[in-house]
């Protein structure tokens, strides 16, 4: 087994579930509908849907590095904007998540060993390699499975 493998499967982990710390991404948002989705229980937090939007972003940032690009967002990409709160908008960003998530899994799997300690496209920090980016990514999977869970039960 790869170390991209196991990195891959991690990620996979924190956003399908099996993770060792506890519920999943897609766990804590199974029965949030849209409405819950975009409440803002916790004044001057982010609604469960523009954090899963955020995630989503990332995802793709991550996913578009491996393949040579350097990515930067700006602030409406980092948290883009909930313009459509209907239930079919919700349920076609959580199928949109789930898509770009698949995608980002298959790449970290496919990325060569050999080329983890390579620089990330546009990071001139000396750790910024591809290992530090991959784990990162469960890191911050997991940091905003938390503020779900803390969201999902403040509005309930």
């Amino acid at each position: 087994m790869t170390e991209t493998f196991r990195l891959a499967d991690q990620i996979r982990r924190a956003f399908e579930g099996n993770a060792w710390h506890g519920d999943s991404i897609l766990e804590l948002l199974a029965g949030v509908n849209a409405r819950t989705a975009a409440a803002r229980p916790i004044k001057n937090a982010h609604s469960i849907w523009e954090i899963l939007l955020h995630i989503a972003a990332w995802d793709d940032a991550v996913r578009r590095r491996i393949g040579g690009t350097a990515v930067t967002l700006t602030d409406e990409q980092n948290f883009p904007p909930v313009k459509d709160t209907s239930e079919a908008a919700w349920s076609h960003a959580i199928d949109s998540i789930k898509s770009t998530h698949h995608e980002l899994i298959k790449a970290v799997a496919a990325f060569p060993d050999s080329r983890l300690g390579e620089q990330v496209p546009g990071k001139s920090q000396n750790y910024y390699n591809f290992f530090y980016m991959f784990s990162g990514v469960v890191q911050h999977e997991l940091y905003h499975a938390g503020q779900i869970a803390l969201l999902k039960k403040a509005a309930e």
